[in-house]
């Protein structure tokens, strides 16, 4: 069992500290500078050679910076002589763009992939793509984990008493949503529903129907993720219109962006919303409302990394 050398990038500090301690491993020593010119660069302050070698770093909102750091930190690690690389990326970026939808377009999905096997990455691991076809965009092996365990677990004590399980119904904000939240209905032996929309642009659907009854019922909307939260807030306006007595919204990345954050204070349908700390949305503003749930998952992370260095099954922990 090769020594293991864990390395944060600058995306996610916070959860790179949480996986950390979970592992009861320090993380290393390693220096990250921009230039003036926007040009990134970094050089590990120890010795590594020989290492089984983890670097945490998402690729979040800055997307581009934070993959070029990524790659950056991967090819520095290769040149010292690392024994095996293994990006831990909890919010895998790029991952909707993932097909060739319109003419003359990129599949930037598998670029992403290409370029981290080209850095010289061994393994990937990340939570919830939203396409999982993109982990076979590559030959590297790629371990793909889920929020359900925290999410479901979360659930279940707070909301899913014996009393109370018949009041919550599960629900998908799209049909591209429906197999996920039917794996949490199985769990957690729920009703589950799904809403028909239409996309209009990046940033605004057309909400068309809700299939599934939702009156007198706290509604939990699941989906993999949230930016501008428009499909989130008009899936929890209209459930309230039918009647729902309660509407929480969780997603594995909330990856809100001002105009996320901006709903979110001003809304009144959603009155929970839940998301894990894949990202570091709070933190980079120094302020969380109050009717936002943040659930840990380092501890996920930590059991995969210390699961591939011994060699042992990673899919038997989540399976």
């Amino acid at each position: 069992m090769k020594t293991i050398k864990l390395f944060a990038g600058t995306s996610n500090l916070p959860l790179a500290q949480k996986i950390s301690q979970n592992l009861n491993e320090p993380l290393g020593k390693i220096y990250h500078h921009k230039f003036p010119s926007g040009e990134t660069y970094c050089q590990f302050k120890e010795n590594i050679r020989g290492s089984d070698v983890f670097l945490i770093q998402g690729i979040t909102n800055p997307a581009n910076e934070n993959l070029m750091e990524l790659l950056v930190m991967a090819d520095a690690a290769r040149r010292a002589s690392a024994e095996r690389i293994t990006a831990v990326i909890p919010y895998f970026g790029y991952a909707r763009q993932d097909r060739k939808d319109k003419s003359r377009v990129p599949i930037t999905a598998r670029l992403v992939m290409d370029l981290i096997a080209t850095a010289g990455i061994d393994r990937v691991v990340t939570m919830d793509l939203h396409s999982p076809q993109v982990g076979g965009f590559t030959n590297l092996p790629f371990d793909h984990l889920t929020f359900e365990p925290v999410l479901s677990e979360y659930i279940s004590t707070k909301y899913h008493s014996l009393a109370y399980r018949d009041s919550v119904v599960l629900m998908a904000p799209d049909v591209g949503a429906v197999k996920r939240v039917e794996k949490y209905a199985d769990l957690l032996k729920s009703d589950f529903g799904f809403i028909s929309k239409k996309r209009v642009s990046d940033t605004k659907v057309e909400l068309q129907n809700i299939v599934g009854d939702v009156k007198d019922k706290h509604v939990v909307i699941i989906d993999d993720l949230t930016e501008s939260l428009g499909t989130m807030v008009q899936a929890a306006n209209e459930c309230k219109k039918q009647g729902a007595t309660k509407v929480t919204c969780a997603v594995t990345h909330g990856c809100l962006t001002d105009m996320g954050i901006k709903r979110l204070a001003e809304n009144n349908s959603i009155d929970e919303f839940i998301h894990s700390n894949t990202t570091n949305t709070w933190g980079n503003i120094g302020f969380k409302p109050a009717n936002v749930t943040e659930l840990d998952v380092s501890m996920l992370f930590a059991k995969a990394i210390r699961s591939i260095n011994k060699n042992e099954s990673v899919s038997e922990l989540f399976v």
